[in-house]
């Protein structure tokens, strides 16, 4: 029974050594969310919109996880997104913050419209408000975007 329990913690090392380094946890992770990286983690939320705005998709990949930007390169990354979308940032609200993981979740507030309408009736709709949840990763001092929510 024992061996039994063994293998299988044993079989889930390598997959819990790959969570954590491939989250890129660092031991200085604060254990509470401070005014300053509140603060810092809104205006990093607010960059990467503004630059989904602009359009500059190259620059949103930037934020993302330096293990992530290691496996997804950036040309295909780009490619994920549609050019027939608007969407402007209307709030950013920090749902929780987990200090063992540093992993924050955000609620970014989006209006996103179509960019030619196509119909009346989303001419009638105009721009829609949506909520999207994000989770954002605190490594080595700066807060980086995770593709995984």
């Amino acid at each position: 029974m024992l061996r039994h329990g063994f293998w299988r913690v044993a079989a889930l090392l390598p997959l819990l050594t790959l969570v954590f380094t491939g989250c890129g946890l660092s031991p200085r992770a604060p254990e509470k969310l401070t005014p300053e990286l509140s603060a810092q983690l809104e205006q990093r939320v607010r960059d990467r919109w503004q630059t989904l705005s602009d359009r500059e998709f190259d620059k949103a990949w930037e934020f993302s996880t330096p293990n992530f930007k290691e496996v997804f390169p950036k040309h295909l990354f780009v490619r994920g997104f549609s050019y027939g979308v608007e969407w402007e940032l209307t709030g950013v609200e920090i749902l929780n913050y987990d200090g063992r993981a540093a992993v924050a979740s955000v609620a970014a507030r989006v209006m996103s419209k179509p960019v030619k309408p196509t119909s009346e009736a989303s001419k009638a709709l105009g721009a829609i408000p949506t909520t999207i949840n994000e989770r954002w990763i605190f490594i080595d001092g700066q807060w980086w975007y995770s593709s995984r929510n």
